[in-house]
């Protein structure tokens, strides 16, 4: 029976673009599919005890920056540790990739690049135009994901999939979900691994 990885995460974390290309090759090595669920940690800190980077203690924020550039190296994938458009709404985004999930898109490609945006490119992901853009070089029809995630009705189901996320027990992202275990954290990917393969 396949097995499926629940994967919750914000575009706007360094953390999820740091570990989501090796989720995706992770789950595909052990057959596993997986069940791409955008969130926002605006929804999601408040009701766990997180803090937005600028509320975090200094020592906290200087030992995340050691952190990062510690698992850039390690993993070789260049990372810009203070971006332009960062800290951004990650809220637009969401719905964007709300948006494509409706229209049948598989969000892989979509929210890599997006991710992307932030973390290597420069761009500012609160920006519909800059969304419409990344859609677009993707052989996506930008203007129709942009205008649909712009409704309520798939705002309403973004919001939903924050609570279905609290309800998994995430409190950070990204957040991994197997068989009703938890794992937080892109360092947890080895250990979702060794899960998925029975050890």
């Amino acid at each position: 029976m396949t097995r499926t990885v629940d994967y919750f995460y914000s575009h706007v974390s360094p953390w999820t673009f740091l570990g989501h290309r090796r989720l995706i090759d992770i789950a595909a090595r052990h057959g596993a599919t997986i069940a791409f669920r955008p969130i926002t940690v605006a929804e999601i800190f408040p009701k766990t005890g997180g803090l937005p980077l600028a509320k975090r203690p200094p020592e906290r924020r200087a030992y995340r920056m050691v952190e990062l550039k510690r698992w850039s190296k390690h993993l070789g994938v260049a990372i810009n540790f203070e971006p332009k458009f960062f800290p951004a709404d990650d809220r637009p985004a969401l719905y964007l990739a709300h948006a494509a999930r409706a229209a049948g898109v598989d969000l892989a490609d979509l929210s890599y690049a997006i991710l992307k945006g932030v973390w290597q490119d420069e761009r500012n992901i609160a920006d519909w135009d800059e969304l419409k853009t990344i859609a677009d070089g993707l052989g996506l029809d930008g203007a129709a994901l942009v205008d649909q995630a712009q409704t309520e009705e798939i705002q309403a189901a973004a919001m939903a999939e924050c609570e279905a996320a609290l309800a998994a027990g995430c409190f950070g992202v990204p957040w991994y979900s197997l068989d009703g275990e938890g794992f937080w954290g892109q360092d947890r990917l080895d250990l979702l691994e060794a899960t998925l393969a029975g050890r």
